[in-house]
């Protein structure tokens, strides 16, 4: 959703420089980020443009909205707010909007699965990526056996100093 909401955001300031409007002249990282972590500059930056009926507002209120759902433990209710969410983010005339809620749409059954659970493959992927860093670093190895030992090494958490003269 953020990265729709940016597409928006440079499709619209384009569109305003054209008429010689700067508003959206370095708010990138305002509509990037998350409010709880404004600064009061820019809570104060954000509540001027939201009186100006931006379609970055709109975006941005539509992803905004779509946070709501992590609450929901219902999966009935979960799917009553995620219909009327994606409503309003399919016909908000807002195309990478669009385009993402009906991706997530397509995907609705497993994230409604997150809400019952709660858990995800988070703790898979960060090992992964740490698998992939050690690849990377040793521009690939002879053979399976030196990709084991090393995946072993830098992500066993081994300690290797427990042999600690006395």
């Amino acid at each position: 959703m953020g990265e729709a909401v940016d597409k928006v955001r440079k499709a619209e300031h384009e569109n305003l420089l054209k008429e010689g409007i700067e508003d959206l002249k370095g708010t990138k990282y305002l509509w990037l980020t998350n409010p709880a972590n404004w600064t009061d500059e820019q809570r104060q930056q954000f509540k001027g443009l939201k009186d100006k009926e931006l379609k970055v507002g709109r975006a941005w209120a539509i992803k905004d909205m779509f946070s709501d759902l992590w609450v929901y433990t219902y999966e009935k209710a979960a799917r009553n707010f995620f219909k009327k969410w994606y409503w309003w983010a399919t016909h908000a005339r807002l195309m990478p909007i669009a385009d993402v809620a009906k991706k997530l749409k397509r995907h609705l059954d497993n994230i409604l699965t997150y809400l019952k659970h709660r858990i995800t493959n988070a703790v898979a992927e960060g090992l992964n990526s740490k698998i992939q860093q050690v690849n990377s670093a040793a521009r690939g190895f002879r053979n399976f056996e030196n990709f084991r030992i090393a995946i072993l090494f830098f992500c066993g958490k081994l300690d290797m100093y427990s042999h600690k003269s006395q």
